[in-house]
């Protein structure tokens, strides 16, 4: 029902990639397949990118780098990305990326295959793509390295700054059984694997204040919209769902895409579980969860539990396991996979049964 001969015309923007299998596996370079361009043009009302969030800090002399006068920076917010097709006639979504990413994740795909933001724009969603709080085009605040560096503060004040290595990010996003060899029928594209890798970003989430101030940003963001769908993955899935603790009146619906976490779904409080009952939520895992790492299989049974709890409270919440529909072979990073297209089509046909369509905001 969302086949791309049947959707929204659009613009292609973008460039034949070339990759190769991760230099530490095979050395030899393999032509990635060329950019599929649709039939037609995408046509936008509106692009653009803004600033969400964020809270004014005064910093001292030397905070903002050596010899650097003192004076005011805006700190903890949130970097967004839109597109909104010109005959929008659907709920707005805002993507949200998960550990060591950017908003890149849900842009065309290491092999070059059309991502998800412009295939929901395709189908008349507007897309509200964002880089988390601390990351990527969002920034940090630099005042406790500076701080550190000028011997005003001692090398333990210094946060955690982690990145994800090819050898990490093959085993915890289930690539396959070990670095180099992929699963039988893996979906994820390895041969652009060192595309992937290029893609990584230093993960500064260990110098967050709590809460994280995303979810504040996430709920006013969906308000301004006139109501918006909030999607997360990985580190950033269950934003949506403590966005909606925030405050819920603009949020139309929440989607959960995957955790390592075990106690992720189990960490929400019985009056917690009866607020997000009032939201339609949606689950999606990967295939492989009995596999490395240790804790994905916990975390998807514990997340079926916590859909039974929220539906027993009255709410909308649903797990599609795509191993269930006859789908095998998805990574962790479902929305890079070679069928994400697939995969986007089952989340799109939930929106429109459980959300339906939104009057568009001005933004």
């Amino acid at each position: 029902r969302h086949a791309l001969d049947d959707v929204e015309p659009e613009v292609v923007v973008g460039v034949v990639l070339a990759g190769t299998f991760w230099t530490a596996i095979n050395a030899a370079a393999q032509d990635v397949a060329d950019l599929r361009t649709p039939k037609s043009p995408l046509v936008l009302k509106a692009q653009g990118s803004f600033v969400q969030g964020g809270e004014v800090k005064e910093a001292e002399a030397g905070d903002l780098g050596e010899g650097a006068a003192p004076g005011h920076i805006t700190i903890n917010q949130m970097y967004v990305e839109y597109m909104i097709p010109r005959r929008a006639t659907k709920v707005p979504v805002v993507m949200v990326h998960g550990g060591g990413l950017s908003g890149k994740s849900f842009e065309t795909t290491p092999d070059g295959r059309m991502g998800w933001d412009e295939y929901f724009v395709r189908h008349r969603h507007p897309v509200y793509n964002a880089d988390q709080v601390l990351r990527a085009r969002s920034g940090f605040d630099p005042t406790v390295i500076n701080r550190v560096r000028a011997g005003l503060l001692p090398p333990t004040a210094l946060f955690n700054i982690n990145r994800t290595s090819m050898e990490q990010a093959w085993q915890n996003f289930r690539f396959g059984p070990t670095f180099g060899v992929p699963w039988s029928d893996t979906q994820f594209p390895v041969e652009s694997g060192d595309e992937f890798s290029q893609q990584g970003v230093a993960d500064l989430s260990a110098a967050l204040p709590t809460p994280n101030p995303i979810y504040t940003a996430l709920s006013d963001l969906a308000t301004e919209l006139n109501g918006a769908v909030l999607m997360g993955h990985s580190q950033s899935s269950a934003f949506p769902l403590y966005a909606a603790l925030t405050n819920s009146a603009g949020i139309k619906g929440a989607i959960f895409l995957e955790t390592t976490n075990p106690t992720r779904c189990t960490a929400f409080t019985d009056q917690e579980i009866a607020q997000l009952a009032t939201v339609p939520i949606l689950m999606m895992f990967g295939d492989h969860l009995d596999q490395q790492p240790a804790g994905v299989l916990a975390s998807f049974n514990n997340c079926k539990a916590l859909i039974d709890e929220i539906n027993a409270a009255g709410g909308n919440a649903q797990m599609i396991w795509p191993p269930d529909l006859g789908i095998h072979g998805n990574s962790h990073m479902m929305m890079l996979d070679k069928n994400n297209l697939q995969l986007a089509d089952l989340i799109l046909e939930w929106i429109d049964e459980n959300v339906g369509k939104q009057k568009v905001a001005k933004r």
